[in-house]
């Protein structure tokens, strides 16, 4: 009885390791690996294991800003099981990234969260920390504006308008200033917003033009001097890219 209530109240109890098949992903690649469970001193019933794909975004609120959890997907890895003495069992696992998966350059983290469901005791839980790479059309556009003389600047994942919102509450902005090229001296930065798909990419571009004489400060002033721009590309668009992008830009720049 004594070890008993030493397991529920997490004394003595299993412990669980999640261990991937690598650690670096791009999105909509698909995650293998396994979970290790190891039985502690008494016999225990686990109800199930999941697998929670997890990141976090930037919710702002009256000017202050606060840092939000969100869940990307869940994976069950298995049902009901029992684990003994100092048994240890192995289960495999595999799931797809989902393609909004942010990619983790910024302050951009993601990682995968084990839980064990065992009634009437502090759940153990593991945290794996992933390499989130682009999506090879993302890396496409990133390349593109770089050729063009952009530099990324800053990622951050943040809350996103009603308007931008497709499954998750927030959205990643890539943030980029022109370092040399034809924008430089015309644009003060180029944001862009990357929804992918298994067809293409729909891409939000937030054109900011740099102030130029008194009517582009006053345009600037009143936060006139931003323009939103949607932009989409596929596959076969992979060698124009670079073109189609500046002919995009200039013709809102």
């Amino acid at each position: 009885m004594f070890k008993k209530l030493l397991s529920s109240i997490g004394i003595g109890s299993a412990t669980v390791d999640t261990k991937l098949a690598k650690a670096q992903y791009a999105q909509g690649e698909t995650v293998e690996g396994v979970v290790e469970i190891r039985g502690g001193s008494v016999e225990q019933h686990i109800d199930k294991i999941d697998l929670a794909l997890v990141t976090t975004y930037i919710r702002e609120v009256d000017d202050h800003k606060f840092e939000e959890k969100a869940v990307l997907a869940r994976h069950k890895v298995s049902d009901s099981l029992t684990i003994g003495p100092n048994e240890t069992k192995t289960i495999p696992f595999r799931f797809t990234l989902p393609y909004d998966t942010p990619v983790t350059l910024g302050s951009s983290k993601v990682w995968l969260q084990t839980g064990l469901d065992i009634q009437m005791a502090l759940d153990p839980q593991d945290r794996d920390y992933l390499t989130i790479e682009p999506h090879p059309l993302v890396t496409a556009f990133l390349e593109a504006a770089h050729q063009l003389g952009f530099r990324l600047h800053h990622v951050q994942c943040e809350q996103a308008p009603r308007y931008w919102q497709r499954r998750l509450p927030f959205v990643q902005e890539f943030e980029f200033r022109p370092a040399s090229g034809a924008f430089r001296g015309r644009l003060d930065e180029l944001e862009a917003i990357f929804f992918v798909s298994e067809h293409g990419v729909e891409t939000i571009l937030e054109i900011d033009r740099k102030a130029r004489g008194l009517a582009g400060l006053l345009a600037e002033a009143l936060d006139m001097d931003e323009t939103l721009v949607r932009f989409t590309y596929g596959p076969n668009d992979l060698a124009s890219l670079p073109q189609l992008l500046a002919n995009a830009i200039h013709r809102y720049s």
